[in-house]
């Protein structure tokens, strides 16, 4: 580095008058008056070409302090100009200041040139890459030291047992634990805590324990850091446990020690344990502190106390960014999203400058309830304080507007980020396949690799969704080989995801087989299974997996009952459903949810038991939803009861009056009564309030690209060939004894245009696609978004016969297979 400036005369004119009065560069350095000490000893230098070591040691110390790098560089000038730069003790000193600085790089230079080495120089450098986020470079950097035979101290043990902890390096854990055993360091205190550290965040609660256990010395921050340990890995009951035991041996709790509790009480919603620890706190006289404080809400809040969150919070004197943000946070996670946003006004009017934390929650808030114009209001708050660069306020900001439903304004600020991680590809694709762009969502991803951007678990996640929401089996099949390859197969959501997919496009042997392999199976693998046989119409497989489940010692919960239930219920089995659903209440004790009792009403209603499906809701201990009357009242188009019919109607209609698909099921109830006054009325009705029917939508998959098809749409490429086609059916199909049911047609019009449009139907396009786009005897699945007509169930049944073709349909409710002119539901859905 050169120092032709110290030459210059200016100087000494420069130097301070405390320096002729003998104030010392030490004192300046302590003050902070950095450029002040480092003129002086640039004096001295010109004078005398070299300083006291002492007064470059406290300069290099100033500067590490005050993380002050370019004046740094200036001492290390000097440093080199004097000719001490072989100075072991100033070199460990220049590592140390550069590293604290940022400056790794330079601080490798510096050691680097070093002609000799001793425990501090490699703990120094080590230290630095460590604080730097290089966790691998800092643990290869000790084991070199290892191999140059320089024995590694205690603080070289702590520095990298915390970077194991940090990067969950579990063997070089391992590793280190064997050595410090080998160096006789197992008994120092600081040494041994980070070894229960270090365990516990790699997962190993039970040797973390066991190494507590066996300490015969442990001070309070032994036992916040094992209680810090069972909190951070889920086990907040172990975590309060401990604490008691804590009290027992009369070891005083510190701050530390209640703010990890609190935080251990707000994983698992510990509410009373909760206020037990507030009491302590107070006769701890820890009740004013502000971090304890701001946990204590945030502890109420996300055990759902939210007035006794806000009380803590309208009481305290102090209330920082952080503290509105949690107090935000608090009554967002609680659904009160409407509150979060005002919450945030009044910290306007306090003066309260928001933070990127801030602006996330609020974010999410809108994202939450669809708040399109206050997303947008946020956001040029978010440009006014310029947080927009930040790149979790513009994923945020991506997701918000992909959720309410503007993917053209959430692509354009995706494709204008500067710094793109995984986080940013994950909520771009999860706002396209939320909004049904499935196919966008799949060509992101392509994007995403070729970009060199890895999909992690929650890209697949994300993906495996989308493809089971239109039943895009070879897209499916396809992220399946991506996932093998990522190493991400035996992740268990990814499994469980996996076997949804394969169930969700109607593979239950696919599913199955992956099921039975899985090397981890948690409640949810079941329920995913049991589902998929229940969608797909396997009601036997659903139960017999359901008894499998509990013989192997897991517990069903409420999501498991409900998937048997709606089982039995699509496979007509009647007295096993009651049975199971009677036994589920009085002998396990599993209070029912609306779910539950809507799948009852389903299972009452499917078996054209109408009178006692809708007595069973009248006596309902709760107030029903509109799904429990929505469901009786699909029961009732089916079997034609129009009293029941429209008194199912009515009482939907007060809970929700603006949903299409009612007003169809009744339209329909009273077409096929054959009164079309009461079906022009409900047009009328739907036309006076507004209420537009939801179009029909069908996917099909051909060579693995996804082919949407809407209602009476003839914008296909290929809609020439596809109607055509269809002509060509509809006159095989009237051979075969195949007579049109207009009354799924709701429009006004002529019976032969009734027919056309019956014609047009979203799955009967696909269906043609795919007769003209795949070789003979080859399956065709599809995916439809709403509930298959009767029309095209018997359609659907005959061209299944005679074109040789199995079909599958999903539908909104489940899967039906076609086959020589059955359907796997028996014709019960």
């Amino acid at each position: 580095m050169a120092l032709d400036h110290i030459q210059s005369s200016e100087w000494r004119s420069r130097v301070p008058a405390s320096f002729c009065n003998g104030e010392k560069v030490s004192k300046l350095c302590q003050e902070g008056r950095l450029k002040e000490a480092l003129h002086m000893v640039k004096l001295m230098v010109q004078q005398t070409t070299k300083a006291p070591i002492r007064d470059y040691v406290c300069l290099v110390k100033g500067c590490a302090r005050r993380k002050a790098l370019a004046e740094g560089k200036q001492v290390h000038a000097l440093i080199i100009h004097s000719k001490l730069d072989s100075n072991i003790f100033l070199a460990n000193n220049l590592i140390d200041m550069y590293s604290k600085c940022g400056s790794v790089s330079d601080a490798h230079k510096v050691f680097s040139a070093m002609p000799q080495r001793n425990v501090f120089s490699w703990t120094a450098i080590i230290s630095g890459y460590a604080d730097s986020g290089q966790g691998v470079e800092a643990i290869n950097l000790f084991q070199q030291m290892q191999e140059t035979g320089i024995p590694p101290d205690k603080v070289a043990f702590v520095v990298v047992l915390k970077v194991c902890a940090r990067i969950t390096a579990l063997e070089q854990g391992k590793q280190l634990h064997s050595d410090i055993i080998k160096s006789s360091f197992e008994s120092d205190l600081i040494v041994a805590n980070t070894l229960v550290d270090m365990y516990a965040k790699c997962g190993c609660t039970e040797d973390a324990r066991e190494l507590f256990n066996n300490m015969k010395e442990r001070d309070v921050v032994s036992w916040n850091v094992m209680i810090a340990g069972y909190a951070q890995n889920g086990l907040g009951k172990e975590a309060l446990a401990l604490y008691e035991q804590m009290q027992r041996e009369g070891v005083q709790p510190s701050r530390v020690t209640f703010v990890v509790l609190l935080k251990a009480c707000a994983s698992i919603a510990a509410l009373e344990q909760g206020k037990q620890l507030h009491s302590d706190i107070i006769k701890r006289g820890f009740g004013l502190d502000v971090i304890v404080r701001s946990t204590l809400v945030d502890m109420y809040a996300k055990c759902g106390c939210l007035e006794d969150a806000r009380e803590l919070f309208n009481n305290m004197s102090e209330r920082n960014v952080v503290l509105w943000t949690l107090m935000i946070a608090g009554y967002a996670q609680n659904g009160l999203c409407k509150e979060a946003l005002a919450l945030y006004e009044q910290m306007q009017q306090e003066a309260v400058l928001p933070n990127n934390v801030t602006f996330a929650v609020l974010l999410k808030a809108c994202a939450s309830i669809a708040a399109l114009e206050q997303g947008k209001q946020l956001h040029l708050h978010i440009i006014k304080r310029g947080f927009e660069s930040d790149v979790i306020v513009r994923s945020t900001l991506v997701d918000m507007y992909a959720k309410c439903g503007c993917t053209k304004y959430a692509r354009e600020l995706f494709n204008n980020m500067s710094e793109r991680d995984v986080v940013s590809w994950n909520v771009m694709i999860a706002g396209y396949a939320q909004n049904g762009l499935v196919k966008e969502a799949l060509a992101l991803h392509e994007q995403m690799k070729q970009e060199g951007v890895q999909p992690d678990d929650v890209t697949f996640v994300v993906l495996l969704k989308a493809c089971a929401s239109i039943a895009a089996l070879e897209q499916g099949k396809q992220l399946r080989s991506d996932i093998i390859k990522r190493g991400l197969e035996w992740d268990l959501i990814v499994a469980n995801t996996l076997v949804d997919m394969y169930s969700k496009c109607g593979c239950t042997v696919d599913a199955r087989e992956l099921f039975n392999n899985m090397i981890e199976r948690d409640v949810v693998s079941w329920n995913v299974m049991i589902a998929g046989y229940a969608q797909n119409g396997l009601g036997k497989e659903a139960l017999a997996l359901y008894e499998q489940m509990k013989q192997e010692g897991l517990q069903p919960n409420n999501v498991t009952y409900i998937c048997v239930l709606s089982a039995c219920s699509h496979s007509g089995l009647i007295d096993k459903g009651l049975h199971l659903f009677d036994s589920m209440c009085k002998d396990l004790g599993v209070t029912p949810t609306l779910e539950h009792y809507a799948c009852m009403v389903d299972l009452l209603g499917r078996a054209g038991c109408l009178a006692d499906a809708e007595d069973f809701i009248i006596r309902l201990p709760i107030q029903p939803d509109s799904v429990i009357w929505r469901t009786l009242l699909g029961a009732a188009r089916n079997y034609g009861h129009v009293e029941i019919g429209r008194r199912a109607f009515d009482c939907v209609m007060k809970l929700e009056p603006e949903n299409a698909s009612d007003y169809v099921l009744l339209s329909n109830i009273y077409a096929a009564a054959g009164r079309m006054d009461e079906v022009a009325k409900i047009r009328k009705e739907m036309k006076d309030i507004g209420v537009k029917k939801v179009p029909g939508c069908s996917w099909i998959e051909v060579d693995k690209q996804v082919h949407t098809f809407v209602g009476g749409d003839a914008s296909h490429p290929q809609s020439k060939k596809i109607f055509a086609e269809l002509d060509r059916l509809v006159g095989l199909m009237k051979e075969a004894g195949y007579t049109p049911d207009l009354s799924f047609v709701l429009d006004d019009m002529e019976d032969e245009e009734k027919e056309i449009a019956l014609c047009k139907h979203s799955e009967k396009l696909a269906i043609a696609f795919g007769l003209i786009s795949t070789p003979s005897g080859t399956p065709i699945r599809i995916k439809k978004n709403l509930h298959m007509c009767g029309d095209c169930h018997n359609a659907t049944k005959i061209i299944s016969k005679i074109m040789g073709r199995d079909i599958s349909v999903m539908d909104a409710n489940r899967f039906h297979h076609f086959k020589n002119g059955v359907c796997s539901c028996g014709d019960y859905w």
